[in-house]
């Protein structure tokens, strides 16, 4: 299938040629206008996106992340694959930021429907979608946020036998399970493959939050002996919140950010602890 980029980069120079409102302003691309040219040119929407990132056209759902991300960094957060296991409270908050970033490839893993005791704090919890999958309606989620991204949805709890082929070929996975002994299976399969893990947990208005590279003690650090679990129910039910895994997820999307960008403070070694009542956030070195 042959891509005349040539006649593409001269649809972007008539873009940049506009007259623009204000001097020194950067050029833009709509919704509407990426559509019309990946159906003419045979490309998808991201690859238009990116086209028009190199050219220094801003896709106009891209505009406000800038001056925080450069034409570089979009186009590598474009570029990335996001693996999130669990789409609960956690996993929907954190789907909902990775969309809006502009992460272009999420991958979302769960096995569960949605009931209506998760209607407290699951952003992707509706009235309307009560006992349907939540991968397919966090799919659908992202579709309807960002239809340049792709997204690819595991409607299965994750085991010992899938989890390896589920992230094999992800840059960076997103933790929105609730319960410590699928926590340890994940980890594990992150560090046999080569993978940073982005830790999140929640129990009412306290959260924690560690970005673990695979060479990293990780989890053992925080919970002890994963053996000391193996006898836990994932039906045990605790008290949340939706103030907690908003503001959990946005930190945990953060950490991503800074992996697949190489910027800032990673915590590392470091277990980020939010109390929001009082309010207190403390970090632990766990080297």
């Amino acid at each position: 299938m042959k891509k005349n980029y040539s006649e593409l980069r001269e649809e972007f120079k008539r873009i940049k040629e506009f007259p623009l409102k204000k001097q020194n302003e950067i050029p833009t691309i709509s919704i509407s206008q990426v559509k019309d040219l990946f159906q003419k040119y045979n490309l998808s929407p991201k690859e238009i996106e990116i086209f028009a990132l190199q050219e220094e056209i801003i896709p106009t759902r891209y505009a406000r992340n800038f001056d925080s991300l450069s034409f570089s960094e979009q186009i590598k957060l474009l570029n990335s694959r996001a693996a999130v296991v669990g789409c609960g409270g956690l996993g929907g908050s954190i789907i909902e930021l990775l969309a809006r970033l502009g992460v272009g490839n999420i991958v979302v893993v769960d096995g569960d429907i949605f009931k209506e005791s998760n209607l407290n704090r699951q952003v992707l919890c509706n009235e309307d979608n009560l006992a349907k999958e939540k991968v397919l309606c966090a799919a659908a989620r992202i579709k309807q946020i960002n239809s340049s991204i792709n997204s690819h949805s595991y409607s299965q709890f994750i085991d010992d036998q899938n989890i390896s082929d589920i992230i094999n070929g992800i840059d960076v996975v997103v933790d929105g399970l609730d319960n410590i002994p699928s926590r340890f299976l994940l980890e594990r399969a992150c560090k046999e493959l080569g993978k940073v893990f982005i830790h999140g947990a929640i129990h009412g208005l306290q959260g924690q939050i560690s970005t673990i590279f695979p060479e990293d003690k990780g989890l053992i650090s925080i919970y002890g002996p994963k053996d000391r679990y193996l006898k836990m129910s994932n039906d045990e039910q605790v008290s949340v919140l939706a103030v907690t895994p908003a503001l959990v997820a946005s930190l945990q999307v953060t950490e991503v950010l800074k992996v697949l960008l190489h910027r800032g403070n990673i915590l590392r070694n470091k277990l980020l602890l939010v109390n929001l009542e009082y309010p207190e956030f403390n970090i632990l070195n766990l080297s």
